[in-house]
């Protein structure tokens, strides 16, 4: 039986989060990086492709399976980062949550409570994920940047070379373009994810049962719920963040604010929603094997600590 939430130290803890959440994001990301790719090349170049399907046969016969999963080691990194920082401080935040509730364990949260804990959390975790997630959009899009002639890279560059030419350009705080857009889509967006999360984990739960006895399939449903209603929630604002983060390749980008009113005056309200198929898609697969990758490894790293 694994240990309840809060029933070890603290530190303790926070390492099993930190390595359930980093094994969480190396799932999320071989299950859905083809889906993120072809969803930064829509939002970016919205009249480029006719569509999601029109996008992955393209980029498929342009630069094959390498295509697809262009920005893979920057995707890692991201959310290997920010899902290890995220699911630590999100304990954290249950425990802060807890006390300020008055109530004698994690267990005892609502699924409120516990999605407002984790929209708490996504502010620290965002520190980690704007510059790595900058990189990978802009490994994503080099081509079609490319192809409008606001780039004079390479077709196949690497990851540091871009951080290079960040830093050449902008400066260290060039990393973090694209990081008021970014808090602006997490912490909303976190509140809808471990919402969606934990109300699907009521929701299956049989009476008499915890909530941490459910089974993998159920796990999995449950982390593409909460996949799925972060993306509704939030798409619009995720659309100006890739922009931003792509097209300051070309030049000084404007603000989250002035982006987001040009896209509307120049291109419609539908231009913000570009690339939210294959977004909602790919969130069951890979959210749902995040949670599942997270929930099974901190159980097993509580038991292990439980046996000692």
């Amino acid at each position: 039986m694994s240990l309840e939430r809060g029933t070890v130290h603290p530190l303790i803890e926070t390492v099993i989060n930190l390595t359930a959440g980093a094994a969480g994001g190396v799932a999320c990301v071989l299950s859905g990086q083809p889906f993120d790719t072809v969803k930064v090349k829509m939002q970016t170049f919205p009249t480029m492709y006719r569509g999601f399907v029109d996008c992955s046969l393209r980029t498929y016969r342009q630069d094959g399976l390498h295509g697809l999963y262009q920005g893979t080691m920057p995707a890692l990194l991201a959310n290997v980062a920010e899902n290890a920082v995220l699911f630590a401080c999100y304990g954290f935040c249950q425990q802060l949550t807890r006390r300020l509730f008055g109530l004698e364990s994690v267990s005892k949260l609502s699924d409120l409570q516990n999605a407002t804990a984790g929209s708490i959390a996504s502010v620290f975790s965002s520190l980690v994920l704007c510059p790595t997630e900058l990189v990978k959009c802009r490994m994503q899009a080099l081509h079609e940047m490319k192809v409008a002639g606001k780039t004079s890279l390479a077709y196949r560059v690497s990851a540091w070379s871009i951080v290079r030419d960040i830093m050449k350009t902008d400066g260290p705080q060039g990393l973090f373009q694209g990081l008021t857009s970014t808090w602006l889509r997490e912490v909303p967006g976190y509140f809808f994810f471990f919402g969606g999360y934990e109300i699907s984990r009521t929701f299956f739960t049989k009476p008499g049962m915890s909530k941490d006895e459910l089974d993998a399939a159920l796990l999995v449903v449950s982390g593409g719920i909460g996949g799925a209603f972060f993306w509704l929630a939030v798409y619009p604002i995720d659309s100006v963040k890739s922009r931003i983060q792509v097209l300051s390749m070309s030049g000084k980008q404007a603000g989250f604010l002035v982006s987001f009113i040009n896209i509307l005056r120049t291109e419609g309200v539908t231009a913000l929603y570009c690339g939210l198929t294959p977004t909602v898609v790919r969130a069951f697969p890979s959210n749902g094997a995040l949670f599942l990758a997270y929930e099974l490894t901190r159980r097993a790293l509580s038991d292990k600590v439980a046996a000692i």
